[in-house]
């Protein structure tokens, strides 16, 4: 599937993407939104202890 995905993105931008490559980007890409959303959750807590 990883393949496949990647040569769909090297057809779609004429670019050479490779499987491992697509797969660090994916890799960092989510512990970019897994730490999004853990500030989230903190932000809102503090910010419901504020208006207490």
């Amino acid at each position: 599937m990883m393949a496949a995905l990647a040569r769909a993105i090297s057809r779609a931008t004429r670019a050479d993407v490779d499987a491992e490559t697509l797969k660090v980007l994916l890799i960092f890409a989510g512990a970019g939104l897994l730490l999004s959303l853990v500030a989230a959750m903190i932000y809102q807590q503090a910010a419901n202890a504020a208006l207490l």
